[in-house]
């Protein structure tokens, strides 16, 4: 996806560097989520149990400002998706079979 309407005030995190976050954080909620397992029924209670992945997000959806910015901003509608845009073509088009015409004389 291209980079350029990322924001220019976060500091820029390598590939490399958040590969390895969310690879390391999957692999502790995971555990977390194979103890959880293990102790409901003999030591805990299911209503008693936390989801262990609620306090990480990815580091662009901690910023509220941002993703308040990046929602305002979404695209309405494709312009070329309408039947106006295609009736413009259409239109287009013959005026410029038309114009062809009189220029050849038939």
């Amino acid at each position: 996806m291209s980079q350029r309407h990322k924001g220019q005030d976060t500091p820029r995190v390598s590939k490399v560097e958040l590969r390895a976050h969310a690879h390391a954080e999957r692999h502790r909620v995971k555990g977390e989520l194979h103890a959880i397992t293990n102790a409901v029924g003999r030591t805990m209670e299911t209503d008693d149990c936390d989801e262990p992945a609620v306090g990480w997000k990815p580091v662009h959806h901690h910023d509220a400002e941002h993703v308040a910015h990046e929602a305002k901003g979404r695209r309405g509608f494709r312009h070329w998706k309408l039947k106006q845009w295609k009736r413009r073509t259409a239109l287009r088009r013959d005026r410029i079979v038309l114009q062809q015409r009189l220029i050849d004389g038939t």
